[in-house]
C-alpha cells in the first residue's frame, strides 16, 4: 500500500466533497452541466468537470470559460480522450458515432481515472460523488465498483424520461412497442399518469423503430435500468411543472433533486449581495460562436412582435423544410430572428435556391446570424413568439421568459416535449410531422395574434410559477439546498 492510501485508511476525517461533473458531449448537457458546476463551486463543493476532447475544444475558442471558472479555486477542468477529431460540434445526425467512440475510446480510460487513476481513492483528492450524465450508464456502474456515491443528472425532460425511458420496456411487453398499424394518433394507455395526453406519435421517436435490437432502443433501455440503482437523480424542472409525471417517477427513483429551471437558479445564486461585486450573470457556455448583434436589431423592433426562429445545436433541415419554413414566417407578415447554424442544411446551402421574393422581404423584415444568445434573446421585450425544435433547454428558457412556442420536434426528448407544451401546459403549438408553409404562417398568425391572450396567460402562469420555485422558500432553490445536504453527507461516509 502506498503512502497515500495508508493516510486515507488511517484518517479518522471524512474526505472533503469533491464532486466528479461528467456531461455528455453536447451543446444542451455541456450548458446546464457548467451551470451545477458553478453553484456546486459557490456552495463551497470541490468540482471537476470532466469534458470529452470533442466538446472541450469548440468550449474554449467560442468562450471565456477558461478565465470564468478561474475564480473558483475549488473548480478545475479535465478532459478525456473520445476518440473524435472533428474541429466543431457534430449534429444529431451523428450521435451514434459519438456514443459508439465513447464506449470504444472513453469507457475504459474513464474506468482506469476512477479504478487506479487521477480520480481514485489513492489520489491526493479522490472524487466521493459522482455526477455523470444519465445516458452514461457505464459510470454509475465504474461508481458502484468503486463504492462512490453516484447522482445521475438527466438532462433531458423528465416526461420523456418517464413515458420514453422509464416506461420503454413496459411498452415493449405490453407489445406496443415496435408499433403495429399505421395510426399514429391512436393513445398509448399504458404509461401511468399520462393516458389521457399520449398518442403513439408523441413517444421518442426512437418508439418507431421497428427493430427493438437497434442501438439506440438498447442504449435507452440500459439507462432506464441504470439510473434508478444511483444514489439520487438531479432533474432541470421544477415541481409545479411536471407535477403530472413526478409523484410516477418516485416511485422509481425517490431521491430526485428537482433544482431547475436550473439557469435561472444560477442566475439567483449569482446575484450580488447589496455590499458585494457579483460575477457576471450572463457569460455563454455555448460552444458555438454567438453573434450579439442580433440583440441590436431587437432593440429596433416593436414589443412582442418578432418570431424567434432556431432549432437548436444539433437538429438538421433539408432545403425543402427550410424554405417551407421561410415561406411560412415571411407570409405571415411578422419580423423574425431566425438562428442558421453552419452545417445545419443538409446537402449545403447558397442564395441561388431560393426564390428572390424570399430574399427581398427578408432584407425587410428578417435577421439572420449562425449563433445567438437564446436565453438573452428570448427575454428581450420584442420576442413574441418562439419557432422551437422543442428541445428541453429552449422548453425551459421559453417557459422562464413566458414566451409561447411553435414546436417542430425532430428526436430524443422533442416530439414528447412538443406535446407537453401544446396539450398539459398550453403554452404553444405542437406542430410534429409537419413541415408546411400554410400550417407554419397559420401557427404564427395564432400565437402572435389570434389567441395571442390565450397563450399569454398560459405562459404568464407558467413563467410565475418557474419564479417562484427559485425564490427562497421555493421548491427547486429547498431542493438544491437538499442536494448541497446530500453530496456532504455522501462524501462523509468515505474514507
Amino acid at each position: 500500500m502506498d503512502p497515500i492510501q495508508q493516510q486515507i485508511k488511517d484518517s479518522k476525517l471524512p474526505l472533503e466533497p469533491h464532486a466528479l461533473i461528467f456531461p455528455i458531449p453536447f451543446q444542451g448537457p455541456v450548458n446546464g452541466a457548467l451551470k451545477l458546476a458553478e453553484l456546486l463551486c459557490l456552495s463551497g463543493i470541490h468540482v471537476t468537470f470532466l469534458n470529452t476532447d470533442h466538446i472541450q475544444r469548440p468550449l474554449i475558442r467560442h468562450t471565456d470559460v477558461l478565465s470564468r471558472f478561474s475564480r473558483y479555486p475549488n473548480f478545475k477542468f479535465e478532459t478525456i480522450p473520445d476518440g473524435l477529431d472533428h474541429e466543431n460540434p457534430v449534429s444529431g445526425d451523428r450521435f451514434q458515432e459519438v456514443m459508439d467512440a465513447i464506449d470504444a475510446v472513453t469507457k475504459p480510460l474513464f474506468r482506469e481515472m476512477m479504478v487506479s487513476g487521477r480520480f481514485s481513492r489513492r489520489s491526493q483528492r479522490p472524487v466521493t460523488v459522482m455526477i455523470p450524465d444519465g445516458v452514461f450508464s457505464f459510470a454509475v456502474e465504474v461508481a458502484i465498483e468503486t463504492s462512490t456515491p453516484v447522482i445521475s443528472f438527466e438532462t433531458i425532460s423528465p416526461c420523456c424520461l418517464w413515458t420514453s425511458y422509464f416506461n420503454l420496456a413496459p411498452l415493449i411487453e405490453a407489445g406496443c412497442i415496435p408499433f403495429t398499424g399505421n395510426d399514429l394518433d391512436e393513445h398509448v394507455e399504458n404509461v401511468p399518469g399520462t393516458e389521457k395526453v399520449l398518442r403513439k406519435r408523441d413517444l421518442a421517436v426512437f418508439c418507431r423503430l421497428n427493430d427493438i435490437s437497434d442501438p439506440e432502443i438498447q442504449r435507452t433501455l440500459e439507462e432506464a435500468r441504470t439510473i434508478p440503482r444511483a444514489q439520487g437523480l438531479i432533474l432541470n424542472t421544477f415541481e409545479e411543472l411536471d407535477n403530472l409525471i413526478l409523484p410516477h417517477m418516485r416511485r422509481l427513483c425517490p431521491n430526485i433533486y428537482t433544482i431547475g429551471p436550473l439557469h435561472s437558479l444560477h442566475k439567483s445564486l449569482l446575484k450580488p449581495k447589496p455590499t458585494q461585486k457579483s460575477p457576471e450573470t450572463s457569460s455563454s457556455n455555448s460552444v458555438w460562436k454567438e453573434d450579439r448583434t442580433c440583440l441590436l436589431w431587437l432593440d429596433t423592433q416593436a414589443p412582442k412582435t418578432v418570431i424567434f426562429i432556431s432549432i437548436g445545436s444539433m437538429v438538421t433541415l433539408t432545403l425543402e423544410q427550410l424554405l417551407e419554413i421561410w415561406h411560412g414566417v415571411v407570409n405571415s407578415g411578422k419580423p423574425f430572428l431566425w438562428v442558421r447554424r453552419p452545417g445545419s442544411i443538409t446537402g449545403g446551402y447558397d442564395e441561388s435556391q431560393v426564390p428572390s421574393e424570399l430574399l427581398v422581404r427578408t432584407k425587410e423584415m428578417g435577421c439572420i446570424v449562425d449563433w445567438a444568445p437564446q436565453e438573452d434573446v428570448l427575454a428581450h421585450s420584442a420576442v413574441g413568439g418562439f419557432f422551437t425544435h422543442s428541445g428541453w433547454n429552449s422548453t425551459v428558457e421559453s417557459i422562464v421568459e413566458g414566451v409561447p412556442m411553435i414546436c417542430w420536434p425532430c428526436y430524443v426528448d422533442q416530439q414528447v416535449n412538443s406535446r407537453f407544451v401544446g396539450e398539459v401546459w398550453k403554452a404553444g403549438i405542437d406542430m410534429k410531422d409537419s413541415c408546411d408553409r400554410f400550417i407554419i404562417e397559420n401557427a404564427v398568425n395564432d400565437i402572435m395574434d389570434v389567441n395571442r391572450d390565450v397563450f399569454t396567460r398560459a405562459t404568464n402562469k407558467w413563467a410565475n410559477l418557474a419564479k417562484e420555485s427559485i425564490g427562497e422558500t421555493g421548491s427547486s432553490s429547498i431542493n438544491f439546498a437538499r442536494l448541497i445536504d446530500d453530496i456532504r453527507i455522501m462524501s462523509s461516509t468515505m474514507k
